[in-house]
């Protein structure tokens, strides 16, 4: 079963990304130690596309380096 954007946006939001808003159903999440945003499409309680978990995954571990 695929996790849910609220799912994504809390686990981003636990390591230290701030949401910065967006347009429409698009949120940017910014970390301090990034300098690349990343860019979170869809409502809460939609399903996440698998490419949007896999950068999901990939800012937290740059993050926690």
């Amino acid at each position: 079963m695929p996790r849910k954007i609220r799912d994504l946006i809390r686990d981003l939001e636990k390591a230290g990304f701030v949401n910065r808003g967006g347009k429409g159903s698009h949120r940017n999440l910014v970390h301090p130690t990034l300098k690349k945003p990343i860019t979170i499409s869809g409502s809460d309680s939609e399903d996440a596309k698998h490419y949007q978990e896999e950068a999901v995954q990939t800012a937290i571990k740059e993050v926690q380096k």
